[in-house]
């Protein structure tokens, strides 16, 4: 089957077929492309035709060779990635959970005809009539019925129940009381008062183990828009992270309450406290951080669910900073819902490296001069986080991890240190750089880049954008002391600073961003193009998302942001950075 997908040297052989849909690279061929002697590096450089893109099999090769595309493994694209391990959600209710697991203005109620789909389809697998991906799993019963219950008890008018979605609850209810487990049971009605039938037996409802009781009680105050306390809400995750299902139970916990409680704090938004719960709450899962012995070192926090339209930059803006002394951390997944977009991760193992590092052996990567730059797995950091994909898939939107899993220190410096974000959803620029300030770091910025992530773009702004924040806005502070940063008496001296970057300004022409649909390898052939100095606008991004913050956050010898740019254009001319890519593939192998 693997073979089908690398034709070497034709398939041909195979049957006469058409073979006409081009493809991003293969697996094979980027490595391939990466493995030479340092004596062939400077002619491979200059050389495009070690990156054409080669033909793929089309739907009529597939149809003609009995094969399902399902079955069939591409590791280009990024949806190859998601493990075939994880149960499928039902369809009907995730698009349903798309609409009403939102804020208090974003909410979008369901029709009569979508409610009484969706309360059917419950109700039917409540019964044991659906099987397999049609089943609606306990995650998804959580999110949605705790969706419903926060919009009746505490959002505005115009996003508690439309009359539909009353009417279709009015008729399914009574039959959803008798198959519905307590604990669904419990989370759409609480109090027994919603629904209004007079009956209140499940609103005494205390959960079984103790995490679990814990966990209702937090959830009572939830599901009336409430907010819990920083102590309650590491106490909840401790207790049930990491997840390790049993009889379809998370740790003898449901997943039902579970998800409930994620989607429920997401949506009454998270205060700072509970933020700062979220984030702090696992950094000593493995023990204290490792110190890297580096005078500068950026941590990046991509969104970890990745790009899935827009060319991802980060990696390759990571190994040209590494080429004058700023080191470069970056963190993240392999796969993530919602999005399931391309990664640094996938980005790195199609490449060939060595993506299961430690957090010693990402130490010894940044202290390494002829690499100095390290990406660390979520897997490998923080166990706890990272068992709950499965479920984040199924409550389809966003639970406030997505956003405080950004701003994490898993290697410290013994120089200065600094954090980068992106983000998409105006209002939560403050919070992002509260946890920034909250973890002691000297710099901090945020960055609003295509897609919500790093990358910002030299294309100009739509007279159609849409209102809010410009892409390009950036927010953030510098300390004005190479002293730690931590607030003792409340004396830091920073100084912030907000801004929308106009590419123009710094002498790049306007261009299109270049797309990468969700192609793992078109996005390393953008990248890899550019660190071998080949103008365009893969080149003028990571030269302008570069300089700008190494500007932004104060760097040594970035105070004009001209002079910065140029010293990141040399580190690509001169070849260095892409030699840092190179280098960090075979050194990342190395290690013990």
């Amino acid at each position: 089957m693997k073979a089908l997908w690398n034709p070497e040297p034709s398939l041909s052989s195979i049957s006469p077929v058409n073979i006409s849909k081009p493809r991003a690279l293969s697996h094979k061929q980027i490595q391939s492309s990466l493995q030479f002697s340092p004596t062939h590096r400077d002619r491979w450089i200059g050389r495009k035709s070690r990156l054409n893109v080669k033909a793929a099999l089309d739907s009529a090769t597939i149809d003609q060779l009995g094969l399902k595309e399902s079955d069939i493994i591409n590791p280009a694209i990024t949806s190859s990635y998601r493990s075939s391990k994880f149960p499928k959600p039902n369809q009907t209710v995730l698009d349903a959970l798309t609409r009403v697991c939102t804020g208090p203005t974003q909410t979008k109620p369901l029709t009569e005809d979508q409610a009484f789909k969706v309360l059917d389809t419950i109700l039917k697998s409540a019964r044991g009539e659906l099987k397999d991906e049609e089943k609606v799993s306990k995650a998804q019963l959580g999110a949605f019925f705790v969706a419903m219950t926060i919009r009746a008890n505490a959002f505005p008018e115009a996003t508690q129940w439309s009359e539909g979605e009353r009417r279709a609850m009015n008729t399914f209810w009574p039959l959803l009381v008798r198959a519905l487990p307590p604990d669904v049971i419990f989370i759409a009605d609480p109090e027994g008062s919603i629904m209004g039938t007079g009956s209140s037996s499940w609103a005494q409802y205390g959960g079984i183990v103790a995490a679990e009781m814990r966990l209702v009680g937090a959830l009572r105050e939830v599901l009336v828009g409430g907010h819990l306390g920083f102590e309650e809400v590491q106490g909840v995750l401790r207790d049930i992270l990491p997840l390790k299902m049993e009889d379809d139970k998370a740790g003898g916990v449901s997943e039902s309450l579970l998800s409930a409680f994620l989607i429920g704090q997401r949506m009454n938004r998270e205060t700072d406290c509970e933020l700062k719960a979220y984030c702090l709450a696992f950094d000593d899962e493995i023990g204290p951080p490792p110190v890297a012995d580096v005078r500068s070192l950026t941590h990046y926090g991509e969104p970890y669910d990745g790009n899935t339209r827009f060319f991802r930059s980060t990696l390759f803006v990571a190994a040209v900073r590494s080429c004058y002394g700023e080191s470069c951390l970056l963190h993240g997944v392999e796969w993530m819902p919602p999005k399931g977009g391309v990664t640094e991760e996938q980005m790195l193992k199609f490449m060939g490296a060595n993506t299961n590092l430690s957090l010693l052996q990402a130490k010894e990567l940044l202290e390494d001069e002829e690499v100095g730059f390290a990406y660390i797995s979520q897997r490998e950091a923080r166990p706890a986080l990272y068992s709950l994909i499965r479920l984040r898939e199924h409550i389809k939107k966003r639970p406030p991890l997505a956003t405080t899993e950004k701003i994490q220190q898993f290697v410290r410096a013994r120089g200065r240190e600094a954090i980068v974000a992106g983000f998409y959803h105006e209002g939560y620029e403050e919070p992002l750089l509260m946890l920034m300030k909250r973890r002691g770091v000297h710099s901090g910025l945020v960055v609003k880049g295509e897609e919500g992530a790093l990358s910002m773009t030299t294309r100009l702004r739509s007279v159609n954008a849409s209102k809010g924040l410009p892409v390009n806005y950036c927010s953030g502070f510098r300390s004005m002391s190479k002293d730690s940063t931590f607030e003792v008496d409340g004396a830091v001296s920073r100084q912030s600073f907000s801004l929308e970057v106009n590419a123009q300004d710094y002498g790049f022409d306007p261009t299109d961003t270049p797309r990468t649909d969700r192609s793992i390898s078109k996005n390393i052939e953008l990248g890899l193009a550019a660190l071998r100095g080949e103008k365009g606008p893969a080149y003028d991004r990571i030269i302008l998302n570069a300089g700008m913050a190494d500007h932004l956050l104060g760097c040594e010898g970035a105070e004009d942001a001209s002079v910065a740019m140029d010293r990141a254009r040399e580190a690509i001319d001169s070849g260095k950075a892409l030699k840092r890519i190179l280098n960090y593939i075979k050194i990342s192998h190395k290690l013990k």
